[in-house]
């Protein structure tokens, strides 16, 4: 059984609270464990979570603002200490390569693990990895800020009912998949389309076209909602979204379901964000640390 599931290791803004720690979010994929924007605290938050160092495949951090890394040089060297046997890469701005050099080297230690560099920089970027596509953008922050999407390629699922009508068993099976034809009989003929499963994170920006486009159809949109309305122009004036801009922005991209994360340490209650949210985008949901969030069962495939 492949899983599929947003972990959330931390929901503070710029300052941790009582109930909040600083940023941190791992999205297990199948075999992958992408871990976003590792705050302060992220190892202590792992183990609440039963999150391993060996989870990790992927860190992706969106910018360089301390809420948002500050828990980098903990995990990369965790890394090593646990003895994690693959490689592990990290996609970051290129522009703060010298600060990703600072959290990495921050301390003495022996580095056993792998560690695979990938600076972003550009508009828009596409990295191919494994199982699914690594997009990048270029979001609206006063510093440069990048948001993420996973894209899974469209397959087609195999119906057993068509493989046996059309006498079709053991190793053929796997070599229909690949080859897509064995004699007479296509792999159309026993399979219907299967859409790829899609997934956003859009951290620290303003409203801006980048980010739409990274919550375009995804199955979840974790998106950053640091304000209440009342504070709409300070969100624009710092370069933050209110958790009514997180919505409005999932329901321009036509995504399945929003998660608001990222909060103001000024709302103890996250109670009326969401509410706002709802008003624009009723599939909403309020992060709280160490929550499971399953990404939504697939689309159905188009008739």
């Amino acid at each position: 059984m492949s899983t599929r599931e947003f972990v959330v290791l931390g929901t503070a803004s710029q300052a941790p609270t009582r109930q909040r720690n600083h940023n941190g979010y791992l999205l297990r994929w199948d075999g992958e464990g992408l871990l976003f924007d590792p705050g302060e605290g992220t190892q202590r938050q792992m183990l609440h979570a039963g999150v391993a160092a060996h989870d990790i495949t992927r860190i992706c951090v969106t910018h360089f603002h301390g809420d948002h890394c500050l828990g980098l040089p903990g995990v990369l060297q965790r890394l090593s200490l646990d003895r994690v046997p693959h490689p592990v890469t990290a996609h970051f701005p290129a522009s703060g390569q010298h600060w990703f050099d600072r959290l990495h080297h921050a301390t003495a230690f022996h580095e056993a693990a792998v560690l695979v560099e990938h600076p972003l920089a550009g508009e828009h970027v596409h990295t191919p990895a494994g199982p699914f596509t690594l997009e990048a953008r270029r979001l609206s922050h006063p510093i440069e800020s990048y948001g993420y999407r996973v894209v899974e390629p469209d397959g087609r699922r195999i119906l057993p009912e068509r493989l046996a009508a059309h006498g079709v068993t053991g190793p053929d099976v796997g070599r229909l998949q690949r080859e897509g034809r064995i004699g007479a009989v296509t792999l159309e003929q026993v399979s219907v389309p299967r859409p790829g499963q899609k997934f956003a994170f859009v951290m620290d920006t303003r409203r801006c076209a980048a980010a739409v486009e990274l919550a375009r159809d995804v199955d979840l949109l974790v998106c950053e909602s640091t304000f209440a309305d009342a504070d709409a122009d300070l969100a624009h004036e710092v370069g933050h979204l209110t958790a009514r801009e997180a919505a409005t922005i999932a329901a321009e991209a036509g995504a399945r379901r929003l998660v608001l994360t990222h909060f103001s340490q000024r709302y103890p209650d996250v109670g009326p964000l969401l509410d706002q949210a709802r008003e624009v985008f009723p599939d909403t949901v309020a992060a709280h640390d160490l929550d499971r969030i399953t990404i939504p069962r697939r689309r159905p495939a188009p008739e």
